[in-house]
């Protein structure tokens, strides 16, 4: 019987950093199943590195959030932020939940319109929005909410082209006590320039004000911030009619919920600092019926995104290599990077083996398979000594990880989703040089 090669042992002080908060991760964590189905099931078909999403999660989010909201207010709809994760078969599974499509980019719009969704059940937002697209939009019915004063520019001709009286909506930024206030999209309420905007479109005369958008941040932990906005929107709403002729039809708060993801730099655990999806309903709501007159409630819409999907998406990886490092640390070289997981950047992910390990726990570092020293999953984490080709589990990785995923170094893989009753099916194919290549035009004096 062969010996284990010999390795020289190491002593290593644990410093704060390395524990995540102060106190070191003693206790392994596994999962050996996602919604009953084994994970050694799912890499031995699928391969490694795959994503998996579970439907039953995603269902479970969206109806409970949609109660949070439809039980206290009675006007609301959602819309399928599309940004967040545009997978035909995601996007179908919230579609068929009741959710309309919010988009912010032609690109997202063809996507929304291919997946079924007529023009009239689409909010087209964003800073940039092409002529084209515009005419597209109008053309269609869809709510087009305004970014820019070139945009109402833009628009104008397009009601011209079209000879029509266009509906649209202007996103407003505001002071909600969250800083970096995200002043760079729509129109300032403070400095006067919405209602500038306001007057200019009535000027205008080829477009009709209906809605009101704003979207005030990412990964909200403030849920008063929501009550501050919603209030503010609302007053501007009363002027608007006040002063104007139009009527606001709708209200859009936008999105930015948090989901139970931890934040870098953040030592309070998900748990205690997220806000549940009922605080958020009930900041909202109750600005609602603190500022409107009772019975005239203009529609609610709500571009949830982050909080609806991210606690459904796991990632499968594999240990390929391993090492120690000058510091002592082992480090761990798994088959998914930044390439796949760019949120790395700004969350400490839950990372869990699918089988118990014997030994001790020890410092360690995981890496990805990139060539590059910024590939880390996770630069501080507690782990038994694992063996190659075990695997971890990477979560919550739902939201934003397959729409900001890159094609460097590595091909991306496949993409899986456990339905309802258990079965597995294959919702994206893994790359392969083709996929690549494909819009490679080779000059004839190059080629061999």
């Amino acid at each position: 019987m062969s010996k284990a090669a010999y390795e020289k042992p190491t002593i290593i002080k644990i410093e704060s950093s390395m524990s995540k908060g102060g106190v070191p991760k003693l206790q392994q964590k596994i999962r050996m199943h996602i919604d009953g189905i084994k994970i050694t099931d799912l890499t031995k078909e699928y391969g490694s590195p795959l994503f998996v999403f579970s439907e039953t999660t995603m269902r479970r989010q969206y109806q409970k959030a949609y109660k949070a909201f439809s039980s206290r207010y009675p006007n609301v709809q959602f819309g399928w932020s599309y940004k967040t994760n545009y997978l035909k078969a995601i996007c179908a599974v919230f579609h068929d939940e009741g959710s309309i499509a919010e988009v912010v980019s032609e690109f997202e719009y063809e996507k929304a319109r291919a997946n079924g969704i007529e023009g009239k059940d689409i909010i087209y937002n964003g800073p940039y929005k092409p002529y084209d697209s515009l005419l597209i939009a109008a053309r269609e019915g869809a709510k087009i909410h305004i970014d820019t004063f070139d945009e109402i520019h833009d628009l104008e001709r397009v009601a011209q082209e079209l000879d029509m009286i266009i509906p649209v909506a202007i996103r407003m930024n505001m002071d909600t006590g969250i800083y970096p206030q995200w002043s760079r999209f729509g129109f300032n309420i403070e400095s006067g320039q919405a209602l500038d905007a306001v007057r200019r479109i009535e000027v205008g005369g080829k477009l009709k004000l209906t809605g009101l958008h704003s979207h005030i941040g990412t990964f909200m932990l403030d849920a008063n911030a929501y009550k501050m906005q919603t209030t503010k929107m609302i007053q501007m709403m009363k002027e608007i009619e006040k002063t104007t002729d139009f009527i606001i039809e709708y209200l859009d708060i936008g999105g930015g919920f948090a989901s139970q993801s931890a934040l870098k730099g953040v030592y309070q655990p998900p748990e205690v600092i997220v806000p549940s999806i009922d605080d958020y309903a009930e900041a909202i709501t109750s600005a609602l019926y603190e500022n409107l007159e009772p019975g005239n409630y203009p529609k609610l819409y709500l571009e949830t995104g982050r909080h609806l999907i991210d606690e459904a998406g796991y990632l499968i990886s594999t240990v390929v290599a391993n090492k120690s490092l000058p510091d002592g640390r082992r480090s761990y070289i798994v088959d998914a990077g930044v390439n796949l997981l760019y949120t790395a950047f700004w969350y400490n992910f839950k990372i869990e083996s699918v089988q118990e390990h014997k030994g001790l726990m020890e410092p360690a570092i995981i890496n990805g398979p990139l060539c590059m020293n910024i590939d880390v999953i996770d630069e501080s984490i507690m782990l038994p000594r694992l063996d190659r080709y075990d695997n971890l589990v990477i979560s919550p990785v739902g939201a934003y990880s397959v729409t900001q995923w890159m094609q460097f170094i590595r091909y991306r893989p496949q993409v899986v989703m456990i339905g309802l009753e258990g079965e597995v099916d294959l919702i994206r194919e893994g790359e392969d040089l083709s996929d690549v290549e494909r819009r490679e035009v080779m000059p004839e004096r190059l080629e061999r």
